[in-house]
């Protein structure tokens, strides 16, 4: 597909390419995961080849994950800094569902919906790690007591429950603005978009020059 003349680079190559990393992970770790946590999903350990090896995957998986979550954070903390404006958006979000942009205040790159599941996982992220390894029988089974081990099990499950959500509300908040899945798979959005969802991102890329001058009144 063709890129637009004024369209804008919102994501890079490279943030593309850790993104789509990270949730292929995260999908490979959810099915495993969940194939060990109750016997009626035992039928998802098929995927990997049977319960043995989805047992020795998963952990792994986990590895890389956080490996490539610490990817994510170098490239996207600074966007995801608190600011006095997530406070009017997130009030506003009755207006933001219905694309009601009278009574939604401007924001910048990132919105508070945005920040809080890139905040939410990376504070889960460590968590699962940490508690992976107390759990991990090949390796540290021996250096942790049973108590432990029994406590790590019960807030890694926890932790994995609170992510799975995060990650349907980022999936669902994706697919319902329009083109956002673009902007992830593309690297690029409209200046209409950036407009209409990231009032204060696009004046400043048009006040660095880096978009046209005229202001867009719609969407496209």
């Amino acid at each position: 597909m063709t890129r637009p003349e004024r369209a804008i680079t919102r994501y890079t190559t490279l943030n593309r390419v850790n993104h789509w990393i990270n949730a292929g992970l995260f999908m490979l770790l959810v099915l495993s995961g969940l194939s060990m946590f109750h016997p009626i999903l035992f039928f998802l350990s098929g995927l990997f080849g049977g319960g043995q090896w989805a047992r020795a995957a998963h952990p792994w998986f986990g590895v890389l994950l956080t490996l490539s979550w610490i990817g994510m954070i170098i490239q996207f903390w600074r966007s995801n800094l608190p600011s006095k404006d997530d406070i009017a958006w997130s009030k506003a979000i009755a207006h933001v569902v219905v694309n009601d942009d009278e009574h939604v205040p401007p924001i910048g790159r990132n919105n508070s919906g945005q920040k809080l599941v890139f905040w939410s996982m990376t504070l889960l992220i460590p968590v699962l790690f940490v508690t992976g390894l107390l759990i991990w029988e090949v390796y540290f089974g021996e250096a942790t007591s049973i108590p432990v081990q029994r406590a790590a099990v019960l807030i890694h499950s926890c932790a994995a429950i609170c992510a799975i959500l995060v990650w349907v509300v980022h999936v669902y908040a994706a697919i319902w603005i329009r083109d956002s899945v673009r902007s992830m798979t593309q690297g690029y959005v409209t200046p209409g978009w950036a407009w209409h969802h990231h009032r204060k991102w696009f004046y400043q890329l048009a006040a660095s020059r880096r978009v046209g001058k005229t202001t867009p009144r719609k969407n496209p």
